[in-house]
């Protein structure tokens, strides 16, 4: 009974290995962090993100630079102050430098959030590429990631950039 068994599961093996090789699979890779680095959208993203924080950026070095005067002055003038007037100024400064903390730490959560969301666009823009690229060129499976080597002759990194670059000269 057991030869029997064997015999069957050997010859379904072999059964599946030539139906497999009949099918002629066509496999391509990509390699997704590449193109997360240099897809145009990304760079789009990035400039998006610089002209929407610029202005708070603007107003911590301000609020830095202000702290920063003030602590200048307690340092120079405070021996000469009086104790009331050297105890507001140094109320003053430790309000001044807990604002900047805040607002610093708002704007990195803030910062973090819309970097975040604008990586989900762009991943999403790439995978769709990549969508793309393999039904335009008839590949029934594309790898990305853990792949230990690819043949230039089956990476379409380049297919799918050149398809980002395509989507945001059209507007996509």
């Amino acid at each position: 009974m057991n030869r029997f068994a064997l015999l069957f599961v050997s010859m379904m093996t072999l059964a599946f290995a030539v139906s497999v090789q009949a099918a002629e699979v066509k496999i391509a890779f990509v390699n997704s962090s590449t193109l997360l680095e240099q897809a145009p959208q990304a760079d789009i993203a990035k400039k998006k993100l610089e002209k929407e924080f610029a202005p708070r950026e603007k107003e911590i070095r301000d609020a830095q630079q202000a702290a920063q005067n003030l602590e200048n002055k307690l340092n120079k003038d405070g021996v000469t102050m009086s104790d009331s007037e050297r105890s507001k100024q140094e109320q003053e400064l430790n309000r001044q430098l807990r604002d900047l903390q805040r607002m610093q730490s708002n704007f990195r959560d803030d910062l973090n959030l819309r970097k975040n969301e604008e990586l989900g666009k762009l991943q999403r823009f790439v995978l769709s590429a990549i969508k793309d690229v393999a039904k335009n060129k008839g590949y029934d499976l594309v790898l990305a990631e853990g792949v230990v080597y690819a043949a230039p002759q089956v990476d379409i990194t380049n297919d799918v950039l050149a398809k980002l670059q395509q989507d945001v000269k059209s507007g996509k």
